[in-house]
């Protein structure tokens, strides 16, 4: 399925993007990638701060990972 990436711009506005990543994929290249499509695009400069973006996975029960330890 997909990742969902919401970053915080200055205009006080949050921007969400789809990322398609694998599952596994790691939360920096998410954040990087939203941050870039962001970039290229006409709105206003977007917060390169990872702490204030929100990341989440969108996809069927089956393909989430669980850890037992």
């Amino acid at each position: 399925m997909f990742w969902m990436v919401a970053l915080l711009a200055l205009d006080g506005r949050q921007y969400v993007y789809r990322v398609y990543a694998p599952r596994t994929a790691l939360p920096a290249d998410l954040f990087w990638a939203a941050f870039h499509c962001h970039d290229e695009g006409r709105g206003p400069r977007a917060s390169d701060c990872f702490d204030a973006a929100r990341i989440w996975w969108i996809g069927e029960a089956e393909d989430l990972t669980v850890h037992q330890y």
